[in-house]
């Protein structure tokens, strides 16, 4: 199964796939119109397309292909990311296989699909205080119960559910996750985001909880969140502070909405991984939503966006390679593999490989498990330990915007699905945005967390770049077909007016609220 790997060029694979093995003992088999794979292990391999209709193989957990256990009362005793359910590597990975995974994500435009992920803090409304642990427990339990969900398990903890193609998950600080299935719409998305809302809501108003819709937590500092029992984040905890100020504030006390898209070819996600980056900071200021820090404003719009800058520089940022010339899968696995590791999942626990290398890895020499082979799932795990503005995997998540209330969680997808997923408007993103330099885009990255759409950009503000990139997600929505432009809406007020939603409860701060942010949980509630 030999992958082709060309700078600039598609990855396929080379003649027709009938049966066989790959290098890491899996059984893969030509799937007619995606029925039932051959099997080896747990895990297995088909054929999808790009654009071009060349054939890429495509990996994925059975899970994946809806092969489940017990529909009803089914647990899943497995921390996430479970790298037991996949495939042992008997032969190292090359260069070449981490590649190929990164490209078997293309997929011809009648299969691109809308994935949207949004976080949410959970408080006791007669407190305001976060929720513990024990009623995350009492939660996730109730969820399941009542609605039909899987129970993720690590050790004897609940750590999250998954019914079908969703899931929810707990972030650092307790942080409540929906990762929603990938859906043709945004109709279909904004009824996803209303019907977990509902579930959530349902059992959590029976325990006097409930959700908050901000980018940073308004009211407490970081000794007052509990910390939840997932391995992988005790090894983040331990290591954060090595390489930022601000990397426990990331993971305790923030909350995102973000869109994960799809596409066709190499040069397909080329282009919008740069219309991405270009255009992020524009999302950021738009959706910005994080005034507060410990009761007061913080001199920020978003501190949430702010923070990251912090964090640890090694894998975060405006990723200025992007746009060189040179750019593709292959030069984004070279930046992959210098992001230093933060963990390996071996026998149900975490193993802290915080520093190391995955170079090293895939020569067999990494200290923390010496002479064990990563496999595939260990680059997957990988790639989710690297947090820059807009983030490859099998597809492109957009990732500068604040959490925010219902009504905006919609709006985000619409924003990038109108630009990314019409040709026009994204070409039309590249054509505007060719000629700014990188450090005109770093600048953007800097300053908008604290000026928003008020931020200086050559002749004018950001502001009136807003009310262009507007135009075009609309327009490219009504090009769609599928009348999705009134999800906009929240968007085009902010862009009508100039004013941010962080300048809205700023206002409301220093006059109706009487410099009190406990308002806020009333305000920004689900």
């Amino acid at each position: 199964m030999a992958l082709v790997s060309k700078a600039g060029s598609p990855y396929c694979i080379r003649g027709d796939i009938t049966w066989g093995r790959t290098g890491q003992n899996v059984a893969f088999g030509m799937v007619k119109n995606v029925e039932v794979p051959l099997m080896k292990e747990k895990s297995v391999v088909f054929p999808s397309f790009s654009c071009n209709n060349v054939k890429i193989a495509r990996k994925l957990p059975l899970e994946t292909l809806g092969f489940r256990g017990k529909k009803r009362n089914s647990v899943i005793v497995a921390a996430s990311p479970p790298t037991e359910d996949g495939v042992v590597a008997t032969e190292p990975l090359t260069k070449e296989d981490l590649v190929g995974y990164l490209a078997s994500g293309c997929k011809p435009k009648e299969n691109w699909r809308i994935g949207t992920e949004h976080e949410k803090f959970g408080f006791e409304i007669k407190t305001l205080q976060p929720m513990k642990y024990e009623q995350i427990a009492e939660l996730l339990n109730g969820i399941s119960e009542r609605f039909d969900w899987d129970k993720v398990m690590e050790g004897d903890k609940i750590i999250g559910l998954k019914q079908g193609k969703q899931s929810i998950s707990l972030e650092p600080g307790g942080q409540f996750e929906l990762s929603g299935a990938p859906l043709e719409t945004l109709h279909q998305t904004c009824a996803e985001v209303n019907s977990h809302l509902y579930q959530v809501k349902a059992v959590a108003e029976e325990m006097g909880i409930g959700f908050l819709g901000i980018g940073f937590q308004p009211k407490l500092g970081i000794k007052d969140i509990p910390v939840m029992p997932k391995g992988r984040y005790e090894i983040m905890r331990n290591y954060m502070p090595k390489v930022g100020s601000l990397g426990l504030d990331m993971m305790f006390r923030t909350c995102t909405v973000q869109v994960n898209l799809d596409f066709c070819s190499e040069d397909d996600m080329i282009r919008k991984f740069r219309a991405g980056l270009a255009l992020q900071p524009i999302a950021t200021a738009l959706f910005a939503n994080s005034p507060f820090t410990e009761g007061k404003p913080n001199g920020y719009l978003s501190m949430r966006s702010h923070i990251w800058t912090d964090t640890d520089k090694n894998r975060t940022g405006m990723l200025p390679f992007v746009f060189d010339d040179s750019f593709g899968f292959e030069q984004y696995v070279d930046y992959a593999l210098d992001v230093p590791m933060y963990f390996v999942y071996r026998k149900n626990k975490y193993i802290d490989c915080t520093g190391m290398s995955f170079r090293d890895f895939m020569a067999g020499n990494l200290p923390c498990i010496p002479g064990e082979l990563p496999n595939l799932n260990d680059w997957e795990n990988h790639l989710t330990t690297i947090f820059p503005e807009v983030r490859l995997k099998r597809y492109l998540e957009m990732r500068g915007a604040d959490g925010g209330p219902w009504r905006r969680l919609c709006a985000l997808p619409a924003f990038w699905v109108g630009l990314l997923y019409d040709e026009v408007s994204l070409q039309s993103i590249l054509d505007m945005t060719a000629d700014w330099t990188p450090e005109e885009r770093q600048i953007l990255r800097s300053k908008v967390p604290k000026t928003g759409l008020k931020t200086p950009f050559r002749d004018g503000l950001l502001w009136h770049v807003a009310e262009d990139v507007l135009k075009l997600a609309k327009d490219g929505l009504e090009r769609r077909g599928f009348k999705e432009t009134g999800f906009l809406n929240e968007v085009a007020e902010v862009v009508r007016t100039g004013v941010t939603p962080a300048e809205r409860l700023l206002e409301m701060y220093h006059g109706k609220w009487g410099r009190s942010v406990d308002p806020v949980f009333e305000e920004l509630l689900y």
